[in-house]
Formats: structure tokens, C-alpha cells, sequence
């Protein structure tokens, strides 16, 4: 079986001068469970090739057992530095698609119309959809052929406005993905701070933050099975 990795190739953490990227963590926790389960992970971008770290998550403090593994295997590092172009994706090659979260997708992947399409694709299908921490920021402007936005009346979460106040980042993003997933008419709900949350609403599931990336992963295999 094949998962479909959505990464970010936005780099430019608004107009601070500071970089982003996707989460290591985000990546390499569900990366590790799907590859360690047995299942080939594909990586896409919409730039293709190298995708960008958010320098934030090679801090000391943000590193787990599964970043240090990343770290030290040059075949996951040769993965990022070598992505798929998002456009020369097809859905029905793939089992299912997750999105590891980190601030860029809020810039690029937000706004992507094929990725749009490949979440309507993969869904349509009968294929699960994964997304943590800021990723499911990429639904923002995912509608159905009907118009009705795609996380309407679904059970979700994200990345929550107090996780994003305590980066001081509120200013920074575009917008903030707890409010943009309520305003969508999304049932979206939280923990505290930094918390494993995962929500689970048929083939939709998401998680909160970094902590609960792995936790994603494992619903998802979960249902493969």
C-alpha cells in the first residue's frame, strides 16, 4: 500500500525574515509508523524537490525518538531533499494522503488548487485523509461541487489559537486555523495546550498539534488494516 505525504514548499515565515517549513516531527513520527508498518510513503510538494525544515522544530526542545531517527537515516533525508512535483500526482496511485503541518502549508498549500483536488479525490474515492497542526489549514479552500466547504459540519481540529499565541506567531500567519476551520462550519474542538487531540469523523482525521502527529498515523493504519 501507498500514503501520499503532502509536504509544504513555502520557506518564508511571513514578513519576519524568518524561515519555516514543514514540523520535523510531523513528518518523521507518522513517516516511521507507515514505513515500520510496512507501507510505501510517498512525498509531493508543490515546488518539488527539496522541501524546507522550520528551523523552530531543530530546536533542542522540539526533538523526539522519531526526529533523532530522521536525523540519522539518510534515506528518510534523501526522501525531503528529493519530493515528487504535486502536479504529476494521481490519486488512484495512492491508499490514502496525510499532511504534516508546520507553518508554511498556511502560505502555499492553503491555496493549492491540486492539492484541493486530491483531497476531494482521495475522499470521493473512499480514502482516508490525514492532517495535523496547521495542515488541516490546507482545507481552507476545499469545496465540494456543490460549493459547500469540504470540513462543513465535520468533527475537527488543529492547531489551536492559544498554541499559536504562545509562538507569537497570531500576527504572522495568514490566518489562524482553529478560526478558519470554524468558520468553514467545522465542528472543531481542542485540549489544552500542547496535548495529544485526535478527532476521527469518518474518512477525516486530524490531529492538534506536533504531539499528536504519530497518533494520526495510527488511526490511519488502523483503518487500513
Amino acid at each position: 500500500m501507498k500514503i501520499l505525504f503532502v509536504v509544504t514548499s513555502h520557506d518564508e515565515l511571513g514578513n519576519t525574515g524568518h524561515k519555516t517549513g514543514f514540523w520535523v516531527e510531523e513528518f518523521a513520527a507518522p513517516y516511521y509508523k507507515f514505513t515500520d508498518a510496512g507501507y510505501e510513503v510517498v512525498v509531493a510538494t508543490p515546488k518539488g524537490g527539496k522541501a524546507p525544515i522550520d528551523p523552530n522544530s531543530e530546536a533542542p526542545s522540539a526533538q523526539t525518538d522519531a526526529t533523532k531517527r530522521y536525523y540519522s537515516d539518510a534515506n528518510a533525508q534523501s526522501v525531503i531533499a528529493h519530493t515528487h512535483k504535486l502536479s504529476e500526482i494521481n490519486e488512484s496511485d495512492y491508499d490514502a494522503i496525510f499532511y504534516p503541518g508546520g507553518h508554511g502549508p498556511l502560505w502555499d498549500l492553503a491555496n493549492d488548487q491540486k492539492s484541493a483536488q486530491l483531497i476531494l479525490d482521495f475522499y470521493n474515492s473512499g480514502k482516508l485523509v490525514g492532517a495535523v497542526c496547521h495542515a488541516p489549514g490546507v482545507f481552507k479552500n476545499v469545496k465540494f461541487e456543490n460549493g459547500e466547504p469540504f470540513v462543513k459540519g465535520k468533527n475537527v481540529t488543529g492547531f489551536s489559537n492559544t498554541e499559536e499565541a504562545a509562538v507569537k506567531l497570531t500576527d504572522v500567519v495568514p490566518f489562524l486555523v482553529e478560526d478558519q476551520l470554524k468558520d468553514l462550519g467545522g465542528n472543531y474542538s481542542k485540549v489544552a495546550d500542547w496535548g495529544v487531540h485526535l478527532v476521527e469523523d469518518g474518512l477525516l482525521i486530524t490531529g492538534q498539534n506536533p504531539a499528536s502527529s504519530e497518533g494520526v498515523a495510527e488511526k490511519m493504519i488502523n483503518r487500513l488494516k
